[in-house]
């Protein structure tokens, strides 16, 4: 605790420090001397660490003090990667380094965004600020559109309002890898905090969109990038995904983009595609960076999704049920969905929209001749094995990546780098993310909600609903079932507890009492990296894995079972998640 009190004072001495953080932390620490254990616990919560650099770059609570997100915060890890960029582009032979950066709606973001700007461009790098709300996979497109060394995104993807956070890309537009995350944090741990990072943000004074309008004027490295690249993006997008034409304008879609960046690009790509009525939920149309419709903004989980299905029960009940449902999170990388069955609406599972995206897209290629030589789906070790069962069928190669889209990207330039990027036909992970072109090397909650739409109008056509063609799969290959459980541990002590899990899930050995037929440890790593992963194949086929979130305080909990029968399946699920409870380990 002591050390955590003297890191506030050291805070408090900050020359840099807003108003704003001055006052939060003065407050915090009369609160603390007289007494108030409350505080002494936020103290040890805002203070005990640095906010780690992790290989998604940064997440955490908005606020002040180390472990927190605020501008001194960005503007530290933004002269890491500053240092970062210029190295690489140096390798590269550049006599410029390059940078784009974009930014969602949440609280601070837009600021964030100009705070690494003016790092950025401190550090004389030309800098590509957008100056609206942007979508993440907008980004990753702009990074390869501009010719980048790099990039930024300011977002927090679907964590609750009080989160914000900070993504780095690198030159292909892919999330930075474990090597180059290393860098980026080594260089950050030498940035003083007080002192250490350059900006030019203390010349410009005012409201924030008058400082960067001031600011694009006068520093010639930086660029508002003009409101015209949301079109192209999406123009592109479409051209690039689509495989039918004209088979969604019968199709009725209610979308929420929940509060986030989705509204406006997704409306034009199903505009653009023909899809015959599109309604938007209208508490959730406009971005809010309180969420207040909505705790948590991931399209994964119901509550979500839930005045998405009020509006299409009303619709139902006045006698004109909409087919689909379908929500983007606030950085639109993310696409949850639900169906109309002729009786009610029924949630798909991040797993059930990639295995019908993906056969949805093999098979259209094969009838239309798209489909490439030796094609590529990629996938995560934790996604649905069905698709691999597909890709069997179908002589699709299945490349397995770790947990993370950034490896989906990842394999995507590798083929690229190759001469063979036209091989890769559609890339997912479980969380709802999914990416069927190679424009963007990251999830895309615009390509993927205009591939829902032509797959959901194309089915209609012929008499069927995604959850027909579903069953239809499962008649094929078998029953898969796959779920996910969460344990969410906050703060210090959530953070051993979880750590604790796994080690206690490392000491269970094959056979005894748990039907464990074999223990797969991914930490040591081998044909894939190191990873803090552990999977259980269980005796009758079932699967269980195991994996603290990267982004979230939370230990995930991942099972699959196939079977002959739903029914059956569900037995078998029911019965794996008794085996953890019996284990402990949660």
């Amino acid at each position: 605790m002591a050390d955590s009190i003297a890191k506030l004072d050291e805070w408090l001495g900050l020359p840099d420090l807003t108003d704003d953080m001055r006052a939060e932390l003065e407050h915090l620490k009369e609160r603390y001397d007289v007494g108030d254990e409350d505080a002494a616990a936020e103290i040890e919560d805002r203070f005990y660490r640095d906010l780690e650099f992790g290989t998604a770059g940064l997440r955490g609570v908005l606020g002040a003090g180390s472990n927190r997100m605020n501008i001194l915060i960005v503007r530290r890890a933004t002269q890491g990667y500053a240092e970062h960029i210029m190295a690489e582009s140096a390798m590269r032979g550049r006599a410029m380094p390059r940078a784009a950066i974009a930014f969602d709606n949440r609280r601070n973001s837009d600021l964030f965004a100009f705070e690494a700007a003016c790092v950025f461009v401190a550090n004389g790098i030309e800098t590509h600020l957008y100056g609206k709300l942007s979508s993440t996979p907008m980004l990753s497109w702009t990074i390869r559109e501009l010719d980048c060394d790099g990039g930024v995104v300011v977002t927090a993807s679907h964590n609750a309002k009080q989160y914000n956070g900070y993504k780095i890309y690198d030159s292909k537009g892919c999330q930075c890898l474990e090597a180059a995350a290393k860098d980026v944090a080594e260089r950050i741990s030498r940035v003083a905090i007080a002192d250490g990072a350059k900006t030019v943000a203390g010349k410009y004074t005012g409201e924030l969109a008058e400082r960067v309008a001031a600011a694009a004027g006068t520093e010639e490295l930086l660029h508002v990038i003009p409101d015209s690249f949301e079109t192209v993006f999406v123009d592109r997008v479409r051209e690039a995904a689509s495989l039918r034409t004209g088979v969604a304008s019968d199709l009725s879609v209610v979308y929420t983009p929940l509060n986030g960046t989705g509204s406006v690009p997704v409306r034009k790509v199903l505009a653009d595609i023909g899809v015959g009525n599109v309604e938007i939920v209208p508490e959730q149309q406009d971005p809010d960076p309180d969420f207040s419709t909505c705790a948590e903004p991931n399209p994964e989980k119901e509550k979500a999704l839930k005045l998405g299905l009020d509006l299409c029960r009303r619709r139902r009940d006045e006698g004109a049920p909409p087919d689909l449902l379908i929500g983007t999170d606030p950085d639109c990388d993310r696409v949850g969905c639900a169906v109309y069955d002729g009786t009610d609406y029924v949630r798909l599972t991040g797993n059930q929209v990639g295995v019908l995206m993906f056969d949805y897209i093999a098979e259209t290629r094969a009838e239309e001749g798209l489909m490439p030589d030796r094609p590529v789906m990629v996938t995560t070790i934790v996604s649905t094995p069905l698709t691999l069962a597909i890709a069997d069928r179908l002589r699709v190669t299945t490349e397995r990546t770790l947990t993370g889209f950034k490896y989906i990207g990842d394999r995507m330039s590798h083929l690229a780098d190759s001469d063979e990027e036209g091989r890769f036909i559609f890339g997912f992970e479980e969380s709802c993310g999914y990416c069927a072109h190679t424009l963007v090397r990251d999830k895309d909650g615009v390509g993927t909600s205009m591939l829902l739409c032509e797959m959901a109008g194309y089915y209609k056509g012929l008499g069927k609903t995604l959850l027909d063609r579903l069953y239809e799969i499962y008649k094929t290959y078998g029953y898969y079932i796959d779920s996910l459980e969460e344990f969410v541990r906050p703060g210090k002590e959530g953070m051993n507890e979880i750590r604790d899990a796994m080690e206690r899930a490392r000491a269970i050995i094959p056979g005894g009492a748990h039907s464990i037929a074999k223990v797969t440890d991914y930490l040591p790593g081998g044909a894939l990296p190191p990873s803090n992963v552990i999977q259980y194949d269980m005796n009758g086929g079932g699967r269980i894995m195991l994996r603290p979130s990267g982004t979230e305080p939370k230990l995930k909990v991942y099972y699959s079972a196939l079977c002959e029968s739903e029914d059956d399946a569900e037995s078998a699920l029911a019965a794996l998640k008794r085996t953890m409870a019996e284990m402990g380990i949660e």
